[in-house]
This record gives C-alpha cells, sequence and structure tokens, in this order.
C-alpha cells in the first residue's frame, strides 16, 4: 500500500506461524486526526483480522511522535453545514462510522493494543477506550476538550466518563488535559512505556511463545508490558487537584456546578480547566452534565446510539458549527455562543437535542 494511504496495514510474522497485525494511522500533519476515510480503511480490515486465526494480537498506532490521534476531523462537518445546510449528510456518515469503530474495539475478540503516545484527544481517546492493552508514554497528553468547540464528549464518553464518577464530571466539563499518571490513575491506560520502546514493544510482542488456550494470550501480553514499563513517571495533575474536584463537583445542581468548577485556586491545572469551561459553550456544559448523569446507567451500545443522536443533533444547533469555525476554519478564537451564558440554557434547549432523527436508528444493530 502506497505511504500516502490515510491508514497503514502490516503484519508480524510471530512464532508458531502466527501474526502480529498493525494498523498506523497515517497523516502526521494533522496530528493523525481520525477522519471518514481512514475509518473506512480500519473498519472492514479489523473484521477481517478478527476472523483469521492466524492473527493473535492487534496493534494500532499512530505515524510519528507528536500524536496517536488528536480528535476527529469536525472541520469537514463545519464547512459542509455552512454551505449545504443542517440537512447535510457528512455529521451523520462520519459519526455513524466512527462510533461503529469504536464499538468493534470494544468488543473485538483478540487482544487489542494501542499506542497511545503524544496528543490523545477526543476521538483518539475513542480508539483507546476499547483496547484490551492501552499503552501511554512519558509524553502523552490526553483530553476531551469538545466543550471547547460546542460539542460533548462522545466517542463512548458517556460510557466511560459516567464510570469514573466526580472526575470524569470534571474531566468532561472542562477539558482538562492529563498526564501518564493520570492516564493509570483513571484507568484510560493499562500501562505506561517509554516513548522510545515502541519497536522494541512489536519486536518483544513477535518472539513470544503464544499459548494454545486463546484465553491466555492478553496475559503473556501484558506480562511482557509490565517487563518494559516506565519505573518513573511525573506526578499526576488529579492525584494532587483529587480533594478539590470531589470538593468542586460535590452538587447535584448544574448552575452550582458551574460556578463551583470556575472558582479559582492556588493550582495552576485546576485554573487552566476553570478557565476552559468558562470560555465554552453553555449548552456543552449543560448537555455533558446530562450525559454523565445518565451514561452509568445506559449499555455502551445505547450509550454510542444516544451520542449519534446527540452529535448530528449539535450539527443541527448553533454552538458545534459555531465552534469549529471559530477555533479550526476562521480560528479568530471568538465564538459566539448561543445561548451566551449557563443560566440562559433550559430543559427545552437540551432536549432538542435529543430528539431523535431517523425511523431506524442507524446504529441499531450495534
Amino acid at each position: 500500500m502506497s505511504s500516502l494511504a490515510p491508514v497503514l496495514f502490516s503484519e508480524l510474522t510471530s512464532t508458531k506461524g502466527k501474526k502480529i497485525a498493525i494498523a498506523q494511522l497515517n497523516s502526521e500533519k494533522t496530528l493523525n486526526s481520525l477522519n471518514l476515510p481512514m475509518i473506512e480503511l480500519l473498519y472492514p480490515q479489523l473484521q477481517q483480522w478478527a476472523k483469521d486465526d492466524n492473527v493473535v494480537a492487534v496493534v494500532l498506532q499512530g505515524a510519528g511522535e507528536k500524536a496517536f490521534c488528536a480528535g476527529g476531523d469536525v472541520k469537514k462537518i463545519c464547512v459542509a453545514v455552512r454551505e449545504h445546510g443542517i440537512d447535510d449528510k457528512t455529521a451523520v456518515d462520519f459519526f455513524s462510522a466512527e462510533y461503529r469503530l469504536d464499538y468493534l474495539i470494544h468488543q473485538f475478540p483478540k487482544p487489542f493494543i494501542v499506542w497511545a503516545t503524544g496528543f490523545v484527544m477526543g476521538g483518539g481517546i475513542g480508539l483507546l477506550a476499547g483496547a484490551s492493552h492501552r499503552i501511554v508514554t512519558e509524553t502523552s497528553r490526553l483530553a476531551m476538550p469538545e466543550i471547547t468547540i460546542g460539542l460533548y464528549p462522545d466517542v463512548g464518553g458517556s460510557w466511560f466518563l459516567a464510570r469514573l464518577g466526580q472526575v470524569g464530571l470534571f474531566l468532561g466539563m472542562t477539558g482538562a488535559q492529563i498526564n501518564a499518571s493520570d492516564a493509570l490513575q483513571t484507568g484510560f491506560a493499562s500501562h505506561a512505556l517509554p516513548s522510545s520502546a515502541r519497536q522494541q514493544v512489536l519486536e518483544q510482542l513477535a518472539l513470544i511463545e503464544w499459548a494454545k488456550d486463546r484465553q491466555q494470550h492478553p496475559q503473556q501480553i501484558s506480562q511482557l508490558l509490565d517487563q518494559l514499563a516506565l519505573k518513573e513517571l511525573p506526578q499526576g495533575q488529579l492525584a494532587l487537584a483529587q480533594a478539590d474536584i470531589e470538593q468542586r463537583t460535590q452538587t447535584n445542581n448544574l448552575l452550582e456546578l458551574y460556578q463551583q468548577l470556575i472558582q479559582p485556586s492556588n493550582n495552576a491545572w485546576l485554573d487552566k480547566a476553570a478557565n476552559t469551561l468558562k470560555r465554552g459553550s453553555p449548552t456543552s456544559a449543560a448537555l455533558i452534565y446530562r450525559q454523565w448523569q445518565q451514561g452509568s446507567t445506559q449499555s455502551l451500545a445505547d450509550c454510542f446510539r444516544q451520542e449519534l443522536t446527540l452529535s448530528v443533533q449539535c450539527a443541527r444547533h448553533p454552538d458545534f458549527i459555531e465552534g469549529v469555525r471559530a477555533l479550526l476554519v476562521d480560528k479568530d478564537q471568538h465564538p459566539q455562543w448561543q445561548p451566551a451564558t449557563i443560566e440562559q440554557v433550559t430543559e427545552a434547549w437540551l432536549d432538542g437535542h435529543y430528539q431523535s432523527l431517523w425511523p431506524e436508528h442507524p446504529l441499531a444493530d450495534l
């Protein structure tokens, strides 16, 4: 396959006639941001590898060292809606394909290893979250910063942020960036390895004497990764701010929560998170709170189905298109949110974002 292809596929010969399958997001200039051509290549290839008895594990990585995947191609959705109106199909085509891919990774029948070095944002978190082996490095920076573009933490965020409790609520509302230590603490990562060890991991995977019992393969991979693990990591930001986060999220009232999260502190990281929330979309803040409240009672498939409705509705409401315009298209950094304040966001306005758009849901078969 051409090196210009958006995803590169290869297979490493391992022991006993087995193979390690490797998929590499191949758009270093855009920090490997996920787009529809990538998804349309990845999905059928992963399905094929799932059925191939000789493939014992799949590795997903990004080209270069700056980013595994810094999000999804929301710019294309914005441009399409501005040109063709809210009935444009770009949003539903992209989000339904993306969530179907994420769900496949969550349900994958073999060890699925993600090398999440550098920036891991939004859609990159979606690819990471369902993997059996989630590797971060000393350079990893993870975030779900959708509030800055008038969206909300999708790609399964309803599922995994709700299951993180108050920390998940904080991360969703503020888009706060976390490091490798934080990723281990929250379960976003299962292992932390040196960024320089990527090739070594692949070489060592190929040398594993695979057990006849497939049920043992995940543990064989974990033992290898444990041996290569980083001995020292920088302190996690979440651990330093844990008491403060718990105190600020102790309320069942959205307006109180918002006011508590934007209060200044003696912690620069918390202050940055507060400022992100203050500058973000008020509608997004309210949607994120509702999403977090509901996610813990929903199945993973139901979370993805609801997120597709929400995401496509966001593309039909003002803030998502305006947020992407201000941040990524015109780049004036001055979005004009509608409504402009959290106090002006009504329940009826939020309910409109949950209105189904299809007689039969596009993800009904998940």
